[in-house]
Protein backbone atom coordinates (compact mmCIF):
# COMPACT_ATOMS: atom_id res chain seq x y z
CA UNK A 1 0.00 0.00 0.00
CA UNK A 2 1.50 2.90 -1.02
CA UNK A 3 1.27 5.47 2.30
CA UNK A 4 2.86 8.97 3.30
CA UNK A 5 4.57 8.45 6.76
CA UNK A 6 6.11 10.33 9.50
CA UNK A 7 8.78 7.73 10.48
CA UNK A 8 11.10 10.21 12.89
CA UNK A 9 10.53 13.30 14.82
CA UNK A 10 12.46 16.33 13.24
CA UNK A 11 11.52 19.54 14.62
CA UNK A 12 13.83 21.58 12.39
CA UNK A 13 13.30 19.70 9.03
CA UNK A 14 9.86 18.03 9.09
CA UNK A 15 10.54 17.54 5.40
CA UNK A 16 13.34 15.24 5.86
CA UNK A 17 11.52 12.91 8.61
CA UNK A 18 8.99 12.16 5.81
CA UNK A 19 8.66 8.92 3.54
CA UNK A 20 6.37 8.02 1.03
CA UNK A 21 6.63 4.64 0.08
CA UNK A 22 5.00 0.92 0.35
CA UNK A 23 3.96 -0.07 3.54
CA UNK A 24 2.35 -2.39 5.07
CA UNK A 25 -1.19 -1.99 5.78
CA UNK A 26 -2.20 -2.37 9.78
CA UNK A 27 -5.22 -5.32 9.80
CA UNK A 28 -8.29 -3.43 10.81
CA UNK A 29 -9.40 -2.85 14.36
CA UNK A 30 -12.68 -4.91 14.91
CA UNK A 31 -15.69 -3.15 13.75
CA UNK A 32 -13.70 -1.15 11.26
CA UNK A 33 -14.41 -0.76 7.79
CA UNK A 34 -12.16 0.10 4.85
CA UNK A 35 -11.97 3.28 2.83
CA UNK A 36 -10.24 3.41 -0.11
CA UNK A 37 -9.17 6.79 -0.49
CA UNK A 38 -10.06 8.76 -3.72
CA UNK A 39 -8.87 12.44 -2.10
CA UNK A 40 -6.92 13.45 0.74
CA UNK A 41 -6.11 17.19 2.16
CA UNK A 42 -3.63 17.86 4.00
CA UNK A 43 -3.13 19.89 7.07
CA UNK A 44 -1.13 21.75 9.30
CA UNK A 45 -1.35 18.76 12.03
CA UNK A 46 0.64 16.72 9.57
CA UNK A 47 2.95 19.26 9.49
CA UNK A 48 3.16 19.05 13.38
CA UNK A 49 3.63 15.56 13.57
CA UNK A 50 6.39 15.38 11.24
CA UNK A 51 8.02 17.50 13.86
CA UNK A 52 7.24 15.11 16.62
CA UNK A 53 4.04 17.32 18.34
CA UNK A 54 1.80 14.77 19.66
CA UNK A 55 3.18 11.57 17.90
CA UNK A 56 5.75 9.98 20.13
CA UNK A 57 8.83 8.01 18.99
CA UNK A 58 7.16 4.81 19.74
CA UNK A 59 4.60 5.10 17.33
CA UNK A 60 6.35 5.54 14.50
CA UNK A 61 6.07 5.08 11.68
CA UNK A 62 2.33 6.22 11.07
CA UNK A 63 0.04 7.53 8.46
CA UNK A 64 -0.06 10.87 7.99
CA UNK A 65 -3.29 12.48 7.43
CA UNK A 66 -6.67 13.55 8.76
CA UNK A 67 -9.40 14.22 6.19
CA UNK A 68 -10.73 12.25 3.01
CA UNK A 69 -13.24 11.20 0.98
CA UNK A 70 -13.57 7.30 -0.91
CA UNK A 71 -15.37 4.65 -1.24
CA UNK A 72 -15.77 1.71 1.17
CA UNK A 73 -16.20 -1.97 0.18
CA UNK A 74 -19.88 -1.77 -0.87
CA UNK A 75 -19.62 0.84 -3.21
CA UNK A 76 -20.91 3.99 -0.55
CA UNK A 77 -19.18 7.15 -1.53
CA UNK A 78 -18.29 8.66 1.96
CA UNK A 79 -16.40 11.22 3.55
CA UNK A 80 -14.03 10.58 6.81
CA UNK A 81 -14.81 12.17 10.26
CA UNK A 82 -10.91 12.15 11.49
CA UNK A 83 -12.04 12.34 15.59
CA UNK A 84 -11.82 8.82 17.27
CA UNK A 85 -13.02 7.88 20.56
CA UNK A 86 -13.67 4.65 22.07
CA UNK A 87 -17.21 2.73 21.87
CA UNK A 88 -18.84 4.03 25.13
CA UNK A 89 -18.08 7.68 24.71
CA UNK A 90 -21.29 9.58 24.28
CA UNK A 91 -21.90 13.39 24.21
CA UNK A 92 -19.55 15.87 22.78
CA UNK A 93 -16.11 14.05 21.74
CA UNK A 94 -14.09 16.39 21.53
CA UNK A 95 -14.23 16.55 24.94
CA UNK A 96 -13.68 12.94 26.09
CA UNK A 97 -9.94 12.54 27.14
CA UNK A 98 -9.38 9.72 25.37
CA UNK A 99 -10.17 11.04 22.08
CA UNK A 100 -7.61 11.15 19.44
CA UNK A 101 -7.40 11.81 15.82
CA UNK A 102 -6.30 9.74 12.61
CA UNK A 103 -2.42 9.61 11.92
CA UNK A 104 -2.21 10.11 15.96
CA UNK A 105 -2.88 6.42 17.59
CA UNK A 106 -3.88 4.91 14.28
CA UNK A 107 -2.88 5.23 10.48
CA UNK A 108 -4.09 8.13 8.97
CA UNK A 109 -5.67 8.75 4.86
CA UNK A 110 -2.85 9.70 3.28
CA UNK A 111 -2.74 6.26 1.73
CA UNK A 112 -4.65 4.17 -0.96
CA UNK A 113 -7.13 3.30 1.80
CA UNK A 114 -7.64 3.78 5.00
CA UNK A 115 -9.54 1.85 8.27
CA UNK A 116 -11.78 3.46 10.41
CA UNK A 117 -15.16 3.32 12.73
CA UNK A 118 -18.35 2.88 10.97
CA UNK A 119 -20.00 5.76 12.79
CA UNK A 120 -16.74 8.37 11.30
CA UNK A 121 -18.63 7.69 7.61
CA UNK A 122 -20.78 10.56 6.35
CA UNK A 123 -22.79 10.26 3.12
CA UNK A 124 -20.65 12.21 -0.04
CA UNK A 125 -23.33 14.70 -0.76
CA UNK A 126 -24.93 13.99 -4.35
CA UNK A 127 -22.54 15.42 -7.69
CA UNK A 128 -19.81 16.30 -5.19
CA UNK A 129 -16.14 15.65 -6.27
CA UNK A 130 -13.83 13.58 -3.87
CA UNK A 131 -11.37 16.03 -3.10
CA UNK A 132 -14.71 19.08 -2.14
CA UNK A 133 -15.20 16.24 0.22
CA UNK A 134 -12.07 15.63 1.44
CA UNK A 135 -11.45 19.68 2.26
CA UNK A 136 -14.06 20.29 4.84
CA UNK A 137 -12.48 18.09 7.32
CA UNK A 138 -10.37 19.69 9.55
CA UNK A 139 -9.93 22.91 8.63
CA UNK A 140 -13.45 23.98 7.95
CA UNK A 141 -14.93 21.77 10.34
CA UNK A 142 -12.78 23.56 12.78
CA UNK A 143 -14.20 26.54 11.87
CA UNK A 144 -17.36 25.78 11.76
CA UNK A 145 -17.50 24.80 15.60
CA UNK A 146 -15.55 28.09 16.13
CA UNK A 147 -18.32 30.41 14.55
CA UNK A 148 -21.89 28.43 15.33
CA UNK A 149 -21.07 26.59 18.74
CA UNK A 150 -18.64 28.33 20.76
CA UNK A 151 -19.19 31.50 19.54
CA UNK A 152 -22.29 30.88 18.82
CA UNK A 153 -22.54 33.50 15.73
CA UNK A 154 -26.14 35.09 14.14
CA UNK A 155 -27.04 37.04 11.32
CA UNK A 156 -25.70 40.54 11.76
CA UNK A 157 -22.92 40.67 13.94
CA UNK A 158 -19.81 41.37 13.51
CA UNK A 159 -16.73 39.05 13.63
CA UNK A 160 -12.59 39.60 13.15
CA UNK A 161 -10.96 36.45 11.35
CA UNK A 162 -7.22 37.29 11.98
CA UNK A 163 -4.83 36.00 9.54
CA UNK A 164 -6.08 36.25 5.79
CA UNK A 165 -4.61 32.63 4.22
CA UNK A 166 -5.01 29.46 6.05
CA UNK A 167 -7.34 27.32 5.43
CA UNK A 168 -9.38 28.02 8.97
CA UNK A 169 -9.45 31.53 8.08
CA UNK A 170 -10.66 30.71 4.77
CA UNK A 171 -13.24 28.48 6.60
CA UNK A 172 -14.30 31.16 8.93
CA UNK A 173 -14.79 33.72 6.25
CA UNK A 174 -16.70 31.91 3.63
CA UNK A 175 -19.08 30.52 6.23
CA UNK A 176 -19.47 33.32 8.29
CA UNK A 177 -20.36 35.15 5.16
CA UNK A 178 -22.54 33.03 4.23
CA UNK A 179 -24.40 32.73 7.21
CA UNK A 180 -25.38 36.51 7.33
CA UNK A 181 -22.55 38.04 9.30
CA UNK A 182 -20.33 40.83 8.80
CA UNK A 183 -16.98 39.36 8.32
CA UNK A 184 -13.97 41.84 9.04
CA UNK A 185 -10.07 40.60 8.25
CA UNK A 186 -6.96 41.52 9.51
CA UNK A 187 -3.83 40.60 7.86
CA UNK A 188 -0.10 41.25 7.04
CA UNK A 189 -0.40 40.62 3.43
CA UNK A 190 -2.24 42.67 0.89
CA UNK A 191 -2.40 40.01 -2.04
CA UNK A 192 -3.70 37.51 0.64
CA UNK A 193 -6.50 40.07 2.14
CA UNK A 194 -7.66 40.64 -1.11
CA UNK A 195 -8.44 36.92 -1.55
CA UNK A 196 -10.40 37.25 1.93
CA UNK A 197 -12.49 39.94 -0.02
CA UNK A 198 -13.42 37.79 -2.79
CA UNK A 199 -14.57 34.85 -0.35
CA UNK A 200 -16.99 37.17 0.93
CA UNK A 201 -15.21 39.22 3.97
CA UNK A 202 -16.88 42.60 4.05
CA UNK A 203 -13.86 44.70 4.74
CA UNK A 204 -9.86 43.87 5.32
CA UNK A 205 -7.54 45.85 7.41
CA UNK A 206 -3.90 46.01 7.87
CA UNK A 207 -2.74 43.20 10.88
CA UNK A 208 -3.25 45.70 14.19
CA UNK A 209 -5.18 48.14 12.45
CA UNK A 210 -7.67 49.89 14.45
CA UNK A 211 -11.26 48.92 13.73
CA UNK A 212 -14.05 51.37 12.88
CA UNK A 213 -16.06 49.98 15.59
CA UNK A 214 -15.78 47.13 17.93
CA UNK A 215 -16.89 43.75 16.84
CA UNK A 216 -18.61 40.77 18.84
CA UNK A 217 -16.44 37.94 18.33
CA UNK A 218 -12.76 37.63 17.32
CA UNK A 219 -11.39 34.18 16.05
CA UNK A 220 -7.22 33.26 16.61
CA UNK A 221 -5.44 31.01 15.13
CA UNK A 222 -2.32 33.26 15.02
CA UNK A 223 -1.69 33.66 19.05
CA UNK A 224 0.62 36.19 20.22
CA UNK A 225 1.42 38.49 16.70
CA UNK A 226 -2.51 38.97 17.20
CA UNK A 227 -3.95 38.63 20.85
CA UNK A 228 -3.45 41.92 21.80
CA UNK A 229 -5.64 43.13 18.71
CA UNK A 230 -8.41 40.93 19.12
CA UNK A 231 -8.88 41.43 22.82
CA UNK A 232 -9.08 45.02 22.15
CA UNK A 233 -11.07 45.20 19.33
CA UNK A 234 -14.08 43.32 21.33
CA UNK A 235 -16.94 45.03 22.33
CA UNK A 236 -18.04 44.47 25.87
CA UNK A 237 -19.32 40.77 26.43
CA UNK A 238 -17.88 40.28 23.35
CA UNK A 239 -15.51 36.63 23.19
CA UNK A 240 -12.54 35.61 21.61
CA UNK A 241 -12.69 31.80 19.85
CA UNK A 242 -9.12 30.40 20.07
CA UNK A 243 -8.59 26.86 18.03
CA UNK A 244 -4.62 27.20 17.41
CA UNK A 245 -1.22 30.40 18.18
CA UNK A 246 1.04 29.67 15.37
CA UNK A 247 2.92 32.50 16.50
CA UNK A 248 3.34 31.45 19.80
CA UNK A 249 1.06 30.49 23.25
CA UNK A 250 1.87 32.89 25.29
CA UNK A 251 0.66 36.32 24.73
CA UNK A 252 -0.03 39.08 27.43
CA UNK A 253 -3.21 37.83 29.08
CA UNK A 254 -4.76 41.30 28.72
CA UNK A 255 -6.55 40.21 32.71
CA UNK A 256 -7.92 44.36 33.00
CA UNK A 257 -9.67 44.45 29.16
CA UNK A 258 -11.29 40.91 30.13
CA UNK A 259 -12.55 41.53 33.43
CA UNK A 260 -13.97 45.04 33.17
CA UNK A 261 -15.37 44.28 29.67
CA UNK A 262 -16.89 40.94 30.79
CA UNK A 263 -14.95 39.33 27.25
CA UNK A 264 -15.02 35.61 27.05
CA UNK A 265 -11.79 33.69 25.87
CA UNK A 266 -13.35 30.56 24.39
CA UNK A 267 -10.98 27.46 23.44
CA UNK A 268 -12.35 25.22 20.33
CA UNK A 269 -10.90 21.56 18.83
CA UNK A 270 -12.10 20.26 15.48
CA UNK A 271 -15.93 19.49 15.83
CA UNK A 272 -18.23 16.82 16.43
CA UNK A 273 -19.60 14.40 14.06
CA UNK A 274 -23.05 15.54 13.86
CA UNK A 275 -21.48 19.26 13.74
CA UNK A 276 -19.28 17.82 10.76
CA UNK A 277 -23.12 16.31 9.58
CA UNK A 278 -24.39 19.89 9.41
CA UNK A 279 -21.10 21.83 8.37
CA UNK A 280 -21.63 19.05 4.93
CA UNK A 281 -25.25 20.48 4.71
CA UNK A 282 -24.57 23.76 5.22
CA UNK A 283 -22.43 23.77 2.59
CA UNK A 284 -25.01 21.60 0.23
CA UNK A 285 -27.72 24.24 0.87
CA UNK A 286 -25.28 27.60 0.22
CA UNK A 287 -23.28 25.78 -2.40
CA UNK A 288 -19.74 26.38 -0.69
CA UNK A 289 -16.07 24.80 -1.62
CA UNK A 290 -13.15 25.24 -0.10
CA UNK A 291 -10.49 27.01 -2.44
CA UNK A 292 -7.86 24.55 -3.33
CA UNK A 293 -4.52 25.70 -4.03
CA UNK A 294 -3.02 22.03 -5.51
CA UNK A 295 -3.62 18.97 -6.15
CA UNK A 296 -1.05 16.29 -6.17
CA UNK A 297 -0.90 12.37 -6.69
CA UNK A 298 -0.03 10.56 -3.61
CA UNK A 299 3.34 9.85 -5.51
CA UNK A 300 4.35 13.05 -4.83
CA UNK A 301 3.25 13.85 -1.63
CA UNK A 302 6.58 15.79 -1.08
CA UNK A 303 5.78 17.75 -3.61
CA UNK A 304 2.49 18.82 -1.11
CA UNK A 305 4.39 18.95 1.65
CA UNK A 306 6.71 21.15 0.40
CA UNK A 307 3.83 23.32 -0.62
CA UNK A 308 1.99 23.42 2.52
CA UNK A 309 5.59 23.63 4.74
CA UNK A 310 6.70 26.97 2.37
CA UNK A 311 3.64 28.97 3.79
CA UNK A 312 2.55 30.33 0.15
CA UNK A 313 -0.68 27.96 -0.29
CA UNK A 314 -3.87 29.41 -0.31
CA UNK A 315 -6.76 26.96 0.24
CA UNK A 316 -6.26 23.40 0.62
CA UNK A 317 -3.33 20.96 -0.53
CA UNK A 318 -4.50 18.00 -2.10
CA UNK A 319 -3.99 14.21 -2.79
CA UNK A 320 -4.97 11.49 -4.79
CA UNK A 321 -4.10 7.78 -4.75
Amino acid sequence: MLAARAVRALPDDPLAALEVADAPADPAPEGWVRVDVRAAALNRHDLWSLRGVGLPAERLPMVLGCDAAGTTEDGEEVVVHAVVTPDDVRGDETLAPSRTLLSELHPGTLAEHVHVPRRNLLPLPAGWSPERGASLGTAWLTAYRMLFTQAAAVPGQTVLVQGAAGGVSNALVVLGAAAGLRVWVAGRDPERSQRALDWGADRVFAAGERLPEKVDAAFETVGEATWKHSVASLRPGGCVVVSGATTGGAPPAMLEHVFFKQLRVLGSTMGTLEEFRRLLRFCELRDLAPEVDSVHALADARDAFARLESGRAVGKVLVRP
